[in-house]
């Protein structure tokens, strides 16, 4: 039988959380992580997110547990349920954590955007199928929830409207700053040990590679040989095709269970994660 989306004959403006946890822990787990992973990490390019990152000096001195946090807190949302008391929590705990310093609200709708667009364009340039019409939806759906929860005002209201946000809160705002290079340093430092120490020149190289080269130039990092950028981003569509050739997932991978978290070996308690 052919793989295919989950997400058939569901209603993405009901089942909207059913699509996205499906399309995150079953169809695509892996792009997922990295694709929220870069989505975090080009936020950093944005020097008032970026400065304040590295004035509070956790995302330079202790780069793996924040990692975990944001990790973590997310992902709990998205297990537990947005209308949940356990995901509530989660929210909750997010919310104190972004409460103790001056976040502008558009900076706050450039971060959710980034969650909204980056696993999408992903998935349709790496993953192993297109999304599906219903699980761009979905995935808008759940982070305007999310964003209402968050108190974050003046939400686009589709796909386009959340790419255009992004697209034009990066042209207007990206450009070097030592600090936010300093976050984007450490934060990539830690993607490296995440894969056998003798890779991690290789790594570290691939990951300079396959981001986009305005967000290359905000960081002030040196752009790589065409040759090797095209191969790092052919050996990411090699992999897709490689995923659609496998068995369907039978059972859901979780954050809390993902091996790049380190930080809570005896597990956690969601009050307890943040700063």
């Amino acid at each position: 039988m052919t793989r295919r989306a989950r997400s058939a004959g569901l209603d993405p403006l009901v089942d909207y959380e059913r699509i996205s946890r499906d399309f995150g822990q079953y169809d695509f787990p892996w792009d997922l992580e990295q694709a929220l992973s870069f989505a975090l990490f080009r936020t950093y390019a944005v020097p008032s997110i970026g400065r304040l990152l590295y004035d509070t000096q956790q995302f330079t001195t202790d780069t793996q547990r924040r990692h975990d946090d944001t990790a973590l807190i997310l992902g709990e949302i998205v297990d537990q349920g947005l209308e949940t008391e356990p995901g509530r929590a989660a929210v909750r705990r997010m919310n104190q954590m972004h409460g103790r310093h001056d976040i502008g609200n558009d900076d706050m709708r450039y971060v959710l955007a980034t969650f909204v667009v980056m696993p999408n364009r992903w998935v349709n340039r790496y993953g192993w199928r297109r999304t599906t019409p219903e699980e761009d939806v979905a995935g808008v759906q759940y982070y305007r929830r999310l964003g209402r929860l968050m108190g974050i005002r003046d939400l686009p209201e589709d796909l386009a409207g959340f790419e255009r946000l992004l697209d034009d809160h990066e042209a207007r705002h990206f450009a070097f700053d030592p600090r936010s290079r300093a976050v984007a340093d450490a934060t990539l430092e830690l993607f490296v040990t995440f894969y056998p120490r003798l890779l991690a020149p290789v790594v570290r190289r691939f990951s300079i590679a396959i981001m986009d080269p305005h967000l290359r130039d905000a960081f002030g990092y040196e752009h790589p040989p065409a040759w090797f950028e095209a191969a790092s981003h052919g050996a990411l569509r090699l992999r897709g095709r490689l995923v659609g050739l496998m068995p369907e997932r039978q059972r859901p991978r979780r954050v809390r269970d993902s091996r790049r978290i380190r930080s809570y070996p005896g597990g956690f308690l969601v009050e307890n994660l943040g700063t």
